[in-house]
């Protein structure tokens, strides 16, 4: 979830494996793609392996990956806030705020050794989803910080919330229903959340209707990129 590669990487449109020259007499070998852009947007490009570790991510975090399409157009629209919140100066998260998102992945599965064994599995080093995390709390905090001030929660969202969508569901579980009182904060911050997601997609929509992106075509079969190590 990093800014996108700028325009200095606009001349390498297809990076490719080495080549050796044949002996005589030895069979030529094929160009292998390892990376490829796939899409272009004003200027700056978004490679094939850049999604491939989006997907990665996905897997290590919430156990599975979106498609590549979705990862793409994630992508796209990661790009487009880093570019707004970078123009606004907005700040990076601070090393303690990654150190602690961290420690909360890590905790998830239970040992050390558990969580090295996920990143191998996966495909992905610890600074690479360093940086992930660090990228997701930037766009994160930069929507949270841009769409907030607009989100208006009212007494009577909260207590539809509460009875028509928290109660049948812990009810469906078996699970003891607390009074409103106790999870009001909570229900609140969920329903801001909720105007944040709204409002951040409405002005997402607007905001790359006004862009130039380009996607490219995907290879032909039997030409896919090949896994170009994370």
């Amino acid at each position: 979830m990093r800014r996108q590669a700028r325009s200095g990487i606009l001349s390498v449109f297809v990076l490719l494996a080495a080549v050796q020259t044949p002996s005589l007499g030895a069979t030529p070998q094929k160009t292998r793609v390892v990376d490829r852009i796939v899409a272009q947007i004003e200027g700056d490009v978004i490679l094939q392996s850049q999604v491939r570790k989006l997907g990665a991510f996905q897997q290590l975090v919430e156990g599975r990956a979106e498609s590549d399409d979705r990862l793409l157009a994630e992508l796209i629209e990661q790009w487009v806030v880093q570019t707004e919140a970078s123009a606004a100066q907005f700040p990076q998260p601070a090393q303690s705020e990654v150190d602690r998102e961290l420690i909360r992945l890590t905790a998830q599965f239970g040992t050390p050794e558990a969580y090295a064994a996920k990143l191998k599995e996966v495909g992905l080093s610890a600074a690479q989803v360093r940086e992930l995390l660090a990228s997701q709390i930037y766009v994160e905090r930069y929507l949270d910080y841009k769409f907030r001030p607009s989100v208006q929660v009212a007494s009577s969202n909260v207590e539809e919330y509460y009875r028509k969508e928290l109660v049948p569901e812990l009810q469906k579980k078996h699970q003891p229903v607390p009074p409103r009182a106790k999870v009001d904060e909570q229900i609140r911050e969920l329903l801001a959340q909720r105007g944040i997601s709204d409002l951040a997609g409405k002005w997402l929509d607007e905001t790359k209707s006004r862009l130039k992106i380009q996607i490219m075509p995907p290879l032909a079969t039997g030409n896919a990129p090949k896994d170009s190590g994370l």
